[in-house]
């Protein structure tokens, strides 16, 4: 109704008013986008998995294909380490790299170039993964709220995103029966491993 409205009215309307419907229409895709995440979020517990063998190298650069396709103004390197074979869903385990790897070029906006790095290695009876950024990182004093639903600690002003991302990848790998754990120093980015 906002972007039919500013079709027929907009030669009539001042600025500010064009503004004001054009942040209707931005805050109505955003709440349609939450509502998404929290819908797939809610359906996730509910998804049959098919374990297999994942070429991990593989659904890193699938992924780092569509970042790359969908930013190609961004100065973006990804740095691609050995990583063992991982086991789980490739869909859901997809999406946990999907989601790790756009956080990691959300939040490297401002560098120049953006600097991310994938890998994986053994540890004790552990197939550990991680995605490591040069981004505006995080304060260690907020981890705890770091995989909650709704939990941002950067302004949805500076980075978009509903909140959910991180909890989406909490449950994907909890259900896998793994764990998924960071660090990160503020302004020096951050790392995420599974």
């Amino acid at each position: 109704y906002a972007r039919s409205i500013l079709k027929k009215q907009e030669d009539k309307f001042d600025e500010d008013t064009k503004r004001r419907f054009n942040d209707i229409r931005l805050n109505a895709r955003m709440m349609g986008q939450l509502i998404d995440d929290l819908l797939a979020f809610s359906r996730l517990g509910k998804k049959h998995m098919s374990i297999a063998k994942l070429d991990m190298d593989a659904v890193i650069r699938d992924v780092w294909k569509e970042l790359q396709t969908a930013n190609p103004e961004r100065d973006m390197k990804l740095i691609l380490n050995s990583m063992p074979v991982g086991y789980g869903d490739r869909t859901l385990i997809k999406q946990v790299c999907s989601n790790l790897l756009s956080n990691a070029v959300k939040f490297t906006k401002l560098r120049h170039p953006a600097n991310i790095e994938a890998g994986g290695y053994i540890e004790g009876n552990e197939d550990v993964f991680y995605i490591k950024d040069n981004g505006v990182g995080f304060d260690m004093a907020y981890y705890d709220k770091l995989f909650g639903v709704f939990q941002r600690l950067h302004s949805p002003d500076d980075f978009e995103g509903t909140g959910v991302g991180l909890a989406t990848i909490q449950r994907i790998i909890h259900m896998h029966e793994g764990r998924v754990w960071a660090e990160g120093k503020e302004n020096e980015g951050a790392t995420f491993y599974f």
